[in-house]
């Protein structure tokens, strides 16, 4: 796997826990919290919060505990596979408030076979809340991985009012 060319890393406070953030000149590229599953602790690049990408990730993400409906807009550069980047577009499309499962990014995605790679592809999406990940949902409504932990998901969901809500 190649290594991503951070440009620039900050770590900031959230109601879940810390955030670790990277960012290379492109954009947005990494949003893990701390004990993550699938990520290194370790981010190559400097402590820069004045970076413009950090600075904008990092007030967008407070706006979002005040009101989560309000959009992220910083850039985003999420390295991965071909299919790894068709899942995590579709993982942009769940609303705030809405779930989906599996099954259907699977076929969202024109490959509804693939329902075990959807999942491993959520598993590895590198920029939390931002890409909503924490949105998917067992086929039965049951909350199912989130590499951030289920209590995280759980909090995000009720943050976002949408346990109650009906599957997409």
């Amino acid at each position: 796997m190649k290594t991503i060319p951070y440009a620039a890393q900050t770590r900031i406070e959230t109601p879940l826990g810390p955030l670790t953030l990277a960012a290379t000149p492109r954009g947005l590229a990494l949003a893990w919290f701390d004990g993550q599953a699938h990520r290194s602790d370790a981010v190559d690049a400097p402590q820069r919060p004045d970076d413009a990408h950090l600075r904008l990730a990092a007030r967008e993400f407070e706006a979002y505990w005040r009101d989560p409906a309000r959009p992220f807009t910083v850039a985003l550069d999420a390295r991965g596979t071909s299919f790894q980047q068709a899942v995590w577009r579709a993982l942009l499309a769940i609303d705030v408030g809405r779930l989906s499962t599996y099954g259907e990014i699977a076929r969202r995605i024109g490959n509804p076979a693939a329902v075990r790679a959807v999942g491993a592809a959520i598993g590895r999406n590198p920029v939390s809340i931002i890409v909503p990940c924490h949105r998917v949902v067992g086929g039965d409504g049951s909350l199912t991985g989130y590499a951030g932990g289920l209590d995280r998901k759980r909090s995000l969901l009720e943050h976002e009012g949408a346990l109650a809500a009906p599957l997409v």
